[in-house]
């Protein structure tokens, strides 16, 4: 009797102790608890949201291309105006004195050229009368050349007023038209929209700089001009619906379309760590409202891409584990068969729960919206995903460990 208890207390240690550890471990990794939610389908819409001002479709910059003091100005801020309204009148006095300058030149080279023109015909006349007392032996070799250049050269004197005579016209045209330039006419009909000159103050040419002296807006074509980030532009393309929502009109959103990309990037905070690389987009305001004013505050929500029916879940319930983290079986390995680590060495994963446990699925994603994530592969429609709480998606969970539906963890 006693070498049987000596022999059984030995195995019974062993069974309790290896019950207590079971117990242990069961006490460590079960009970975790989880919120689930079934996977569904959906329409997940992809977009891009993006910071800008509201601007006229068209808008016209009115500059002089002469400098004068302004004599006239003919319209007001915010004034509708048709195309050819008078929109500036500069000071004249010093363009009509160059106009009256070079028709003055230019009649003193058209008397020039009558002069030289009488000279060429006397010299001519002169050579053919000593060519033919040359020919008969009256006139000396000598005479004949001396009188064939002095023809020659009335010829080219008068081809050389003639010359004079064009370039006294070409002056003529350009000082017309620097006289014309002193009165400025609306291009195109719009608003007013900006007025930065009045009456008195010099109009710089636009030959030296840009000196704006007022714009000209459609105001009944407005749109935003955003800039976006280069990881975000690539998935946006022309023709694609937005909605605009403006700081000064909180309860209107607006309707858009994208109809511009920039070519080119423009950077900010070079060198900095906030340095950012972006790329100005269009979006055409398809309804605008009266109240919409250019260089408004607005932002763009431009929908990229839509999938109707996919099977997606919360963005929350998709983490991204190493297979140590997982800890999944052959883990240690570093391989399991159900889950194929990128180049990095992570799997993008979702828990499932079946039978009370959690189980790790290697999902395939696409696109998302602002709440969920399309699932292009790994899951069923049946499947209870978890999500929540966020410290047990990123952290606690591990693959086959028991856990308890129901309320929230703190994470």
């Amino acid at each position: 009797m006693k070498k049987i208890l000596l022999i059984g207390l030995p195995i019974v240690a062993v069974i309790v102790i290896a019950g207590m550890t079971l117990a242990s471990r069961s006490r460590g990794t079960a009970g975790i608890a989880v919120e689930t939610e079934q996977a569904g389908r959906r329409q997940v819409v992809q977009t891009v949201t993006a910071t800008g001002k509201i601007q006229p479709m068209i808008q016209v910059n009115i500059s002089a291309d002469v400098s004068a003091k302004i004599t006239r100005l003919e319209v007001e801020e915010g004034q509708w105006i048709e195309q050819g309204t008078l929109l500036v009148e500069l000071d004249r006095e010093a363009y009509l004195a160059a106009v009256e300058s070079a028709e003055a030149n230019l009649s003193a080279a058209q008397a020039n050229a009558n002069l030289a023109r009488e000279n060429m015909v006397k010299a001519e006349k002169d050579y053919v009368r000593t060519k033919e007392l040359f020919d008969r032996n009256l006139e000396s070799q000598s005479v004949l050349d001396t009188v064939y250049a002095a023809a020659e050269v009335e010829k080219a004197r008068y081809q050389s007023v003639l010359d004079q005579g064009e370039q006294a016209k070409a002056a003529l045209r350009q000082a017309r038209d620097a006289l014309a330039k002193t009165t400025i006419y609306a291009p195109m009909s719009g608003t007013v929209s900006m007025l930065n000159k009045e009456i008195g103050e010099i109009a710089l040419g636009s030959q030296f700089q840009e000196d704006v002296i007022l714009e000209i807006s459609n105001l009944e074509g407005m749109e935003a001009l955003v800039d976006i980030d280069e990881n975000d532009i690539v998935s946006v393309s022309i023709g694609d619906e937005a909605e605009i929502e403006v700081d000064a009109l909180p309860d209107v959103k607006l309707k858009g379309r994208v109809t511009e990309i920039a070519n080119s990037a423009k950077s900010s905070g070079a060198g900095t760590t906030d340095e950012k690389t972006e790329f100005e987009v269009k979006v055409a305001v398809i309804d605008p409202v009266a109240e919409l004013r250019p260089g408004m505050t607005a932002s763009a929500e431009i929908v990229t891409k839509v999938c109707d029916d996919c099977l997606s879940v919360p963005i929350q319930s998709v983490a991204v584990r190493t297979l140590d983290q997982i800890g999944a079986e052959g883990a240690e390995e570093g391989d399991d068969g159900r889950f194929t680590p990128d180049s990095e060495g992570f799997v993008e994963i979702v828990w499932v729960v079946a039978d009370g446990r959690a189980h790790a699925r290697q999902v395939k994603t696409g696109i998302q919206s602002e709440t969920h994530i399309e699932i292009a592969d790994g899951l069923e429609d049946s499947d209870q995903v978890v999500i929540g709480n966020y410290r047990a998606i990123s952290r606690d969970l591990k693959d086959n460990l028991v856990v308890e539906v129901g309320g929230a963890q703190e994470g």
